[in-house]
């Protein structure tokens, strides 16, 4: 887990927990890997937690796409939703960083998953910030940040991650997100 202080620093290469009380509907209890970040570019990242229950194949019927065609796609954010974007993510066990390259085409998104060190992930749009915008919800504490780890991009994980992360950031985070949705029902 990390402080976010200064603008210069770079938050690329970390996963960002929506703080239970972010109630956009686009990031709800999601987990971003969060792939590049600029203050003065901005930042681009990929929601880690919401699958779409549809394969590559199911989404692209046409296409004679092999082994990709049997990847799970998860709705990346709500920036681009008409694209589908094919994503390979490194993890370096020693210095416990992720990599992500993203926008691969179909001929790179094959040879990554035909990679053993690589883990290839196909979403359905992307999060996206402007010049400073990620600065400012980062400012108003919108966001967690946490290292990410290997599990973390395991789709089973995917209902529970965000509960599971948010509950490392101490007592009352955990009770924020065991909370139920709808207390009335509790």
């Amino acid at each position: 887990m990390r402080e976010f202080g200064s603008s210069s620093l770079s938050l690329a290469g970390s996963l960002l927990v929506a703080h239970p009380s972010l109630l956009d509907p686009n990031f709800c209890k999601t987990v971003l890997f969060l792939s590049s970040n600029d203050p003065e570019e901005g930042a681009f990242g990929l929601v880690l937690n919401r699958p779409a229950g549809r394969t590559v194949a199911d989404v692209l019927p046409d296409q004679d796409l092999g082994d990709l065609g049997k990847i799970p796609v998860l709705i990346g954010g709500p920036v681009a939703t008409d694209q589908i974007i094919f994503a390979a993510f490194r993890f370096d066990a020693l210095g416990g960083k992720m990599e992500c390259q993203h926008h691969l085409l179909f001929d790179e998104a094959q040879q990554a998953l035909a990679s053993k060190n690589a883990i290839v992930r196909a979403f359905i749009g992307y999060a996206g910030w402007s010049k400073g915008q990620l600065e400012a919800e980062m400012a108003q504490h919108a966001w967690l940040v946490s290292r990410p780890k290997k599990e973390s991009l395991r789709i089973a994980r995917s209902a529970t991650i965000w509960r599971e992360m948010t509950s490392e950031f101490g007592p009352w985070f955990r009770l924020a997100a065991e909370a139920p949705e709808d207390p009335s029902r509790n």
